[in-house]
């Protein structure tokens, strides 16, 4: 049984109101991220981000919801900090979980580039050096087709089947392409 003693000297000594004012940062950084990565998600939205992207890249990702996620993630994750160093953890360990944090981000961003970037220089090579151009008839390897759209990562290529064939576009320079004229 607790002894009203021992309740008393855990309110004197502060432990209870560090971890009273940590829930209560935590339901905070909760409040504002949800706010932030709305409210973020809605001002891409008006902005039309998502089809300005799409029209002009050709990127069909839905950048809008990917940014509010972001913006959410990242004020909780501040909140976390803040929570963590009202319980008095050391700067030293917040740091250490911060670093490792931005080294596993760091890796993401660096997986999910490293098709996108040679795609993207790719695609404006092709253009700029016009090797192929919407309306061409290109074959190589097992593709043979007309080139109908050529966009920020990809050519779509119409088959005599009808069918539709995405190529990265790094891939149409690695490749030895025949080209026939379109009309």
């Amino acid at each position: 049984m607790v002894d009203a003693n021992q309740v008393l000297d855990i309110i004197v000594s502060g432990n209870l109101n560090r971890v009273i004012a940590a829930i209560v940062v935590l339901l905070i950084a909760f409040l504002v991220a949800r706010f932030l990565g709305n409210l973020a998600a809605k001002v891409l939205g008006e902005l039309k981000t998502n089809k300005i992207l799409k029209e002009s890249f050709g990127i069909r990702a839905p950048i809008e919801q990917i940014f509010g996620k972001g913006v959410y993630y990242l004020v909780l994750f501040i909140g976390v900090i803040v929570a963590l160093n009202q319980l008095g953890l050391s700067t030293i360990l917040l740091y250490i979980v911060l670093i490792i944090i931005l080294i596993i981000i760091i890796s993401f961003v660096i997986l999910a580039l490293k098709d996108f970037v040679p795609n993207v220089f790719a695609s404006f090579w092709i253009h700029q050096k016009k090797i192929i151009e919407t309306g061409d008839f290109i074959e190589f390897k097992d593709v043979s087709g007309k080139v109908i759209e050529i966009n920020l990562t990809e050519t779509r290529i119409e088959t005599r089947d009808k069918e539709v064939v995405l190529v990265p576009n790094s891939l149409l320079l690695r490749e030895k392409i025949k080209k026939r004229k379109g009309k």
